[in-house]
């Protein structure tokens, strides 16, 4: 598999899952919902992360957005301080 500079700084659900402490399912989810930017590549449609977008959505959370680590269902959103 290309490396992430071969891939222009793109990264994997697995990576920004560890970077982001979520469950990769969560991280796909907010792909859906568009809280977070993915890009498909390949024939299975793979999603991919710009390394640039998930250091933006970092600093956002820095700057008053939060993960809500503890709703009814256990699941973590993003959501407003």
């Amino acid at each position: 598999m290309a490396n992430n500079t071969q891939m222009g700084g793109m990264l994997t659900v697995r990576e920004v899952s560890q970077l982001l402490h979520v469950h990769s399912n969560t991280l796909r989810r907010w792909s859906d919902q568009g809280i977070v930017k993915a890009y498909r590549i390949g024939p299975r449609g793979d999603r991919r992360f710009r390394a640039e977008d998930i250091a933006v959505l970092l600093l956002e959370e820095n700057k008053g957005i939060q993960l809500d680590k503890g709703n009814d269902n256990g699941n973590r959103e993003l959501t407003h301080r």
